[in-house]
């Protein structure tokens, strides 16, 4: 990579006001997207890792290694240990207006676990926020949905399997820890460029702190064009309402002719089903097969890529990890859409902190990343002067 390959460097004029799409600003040490092979964290397709707890992988974005044996039960155990959350927040947390939106929970949250803890070190704050983050996410499902009181973490339980116990839904199944450590791992990061890590960078490029970094970054994923594609994703799966693949197939087209779109499918680089997505197919098909919600969702995905095929414009036509994952979601007993963005967030809060860390700490020989400030070229402002 050099400064003078003009694939990487040069900026046209038509790159102008296009939200800066696939113009290079950095490195990212944690993930990688590629258009053939889709996500690996670390080197490793994320594929590969769906079956990892989540503490390895998280040890992976914070440490670019696996952990095993008493590393893995070392770094495990110091989570744990700072996984509890301040009291005062959760007692903040609990005059929330129970009409905002649960995004919008979630960044204040944040923004008060930094106020009750902050100790200004990258690693450190990271640390512990990603530590109390499930506890966090868990007491804004109880408090807005009237579950009771927040549930305290226990010392004898995993990563994943915790945030279910501190959940506490009353519809889960003896499934859903799984399913959330599945889905944590899968969102857990995707490179560098999307808006919310680029936020979550940016604000920290000022050195506000991983907090506020996180809150802004949280703040970018709640608009509906970036975190909001699991929740569209589920309710066109339950406009379907059949099974039948015929059926299925002939409501899809509808759905074409009558101007709409079929969510779940396409991916702004992938031009093959999306691994992510493989990985929950066939966790679904094994344990969720005899649901009506996952059969269609199956069915979608066997009829919709040829439907897609007869569009020209359309360069991939498979699935994308958003396709299936609130079937699953509401299927292992957490059926509450409305927070499946939050989930998301839950899950890239890890890769969010992870690459902060390493553009305030590690990268340019430790120097770190200058604060951001791309340039914007003046547009209609022609020289004028007040009349005396």
């Amino acid at each position: 990579m050099s400064p003078d390959d003009p694939l990487l460097f040069d900026v046209h004029v038509s790159h102008l006001n296009t939200g800066m799409r696939g113009i290079p600003v950095g490195t990212c040490r944690t993930s990688s997207v590629s258009k053939d092979k889709g996500v690996s964290y670390g080197g490793y397709p994320v594929a590969e890792l769906a079956s990892l707890s989540s503490e390895q992988v998280i040890h992976l974005m914070l440490h670019k290694e696996l952990p095993h044996g008493s590393k893995e039960t070392a770094f495990a155990n110091e989570l744990r240990s700072r996984q509890e959350v301040p009291p005062e927040v959760l007692k903040l947390l609990a005059q929330l207006p129970r009409d905002a939106h649960p995004m919008l929970w979630f960044s204040t949250g944040i923004m008060l676990l930094g106020m009750a803890d902050s100790r200004r070190d990258w690693q450190e704050d990271s640390l512990n926020l990603i530590a109390r983050v499930s506890g966090l996410v868990a007491a804004i499902f109880r408090l807005r949905e009237g579950w009771g009181d927040p549930i305290a973490p226990r010392d004898d339980l995993d990563y994943a399997a915790n945030f279910a116990h501190m959940l506490g839904a009353p519809d889960a199944t003896d499934r859903l820890g799984d399913v959330l450590r599945m889905f944590h791992v899968l969102h857990m990061d995707h490179g560098g460029g999307n808006l919310s890590t680029f936020t979550g960078k940016a604000v920290a490029s000022g050195h506000a702190g991983i907090y506020a970094s996180l809150s802004a970054a949280m703040n970018a994923l709640y608009g509906p064009l970036h975190g909001g594609a699991n929740e569209k994703c589920l309710a066109f799966v339950q406009s379907v309402g059949s099974t039948d693949k015929a059926e299925v197939e002939a409501y899809a087209r509808k759905t074409l002719d009558d101007g709409g779109k079929i969510f779940g499918f396409g991916h702004a680089v992938l031009r093959k089903e999306d691994p992510r997505a493989f990985v929950q197919y066939n966790y679904a098909n094994e344990h969720f097969a005899d649901i009506p919600l996952v059969q269609t969702a199956l069915a979608l995905r066997e009829v919709v890529p040829k439907i897609l095929k007869e569009i020209p414009k359309i360069q991939n036509p498979y699935p994308n990890v958003d396709a299936i994952s609130g079937s699953l979601l509401t299927a292992a007993g957490l059926p509450q859409a409305e927070y499946y963005t939050v989930l998301f967030g839950w899950s890239r809060v890890v890769g969010i902190a992870a690459q902060i860390i390493d553009e305030r700490t590690v990268l340019r020989s430790g120097k770190g990343v200058p604060i951001y400030r791309p340039r914007f070229i003046a547009e209609g402002q022609p020289e004028r002067h007040l009349q005396s």
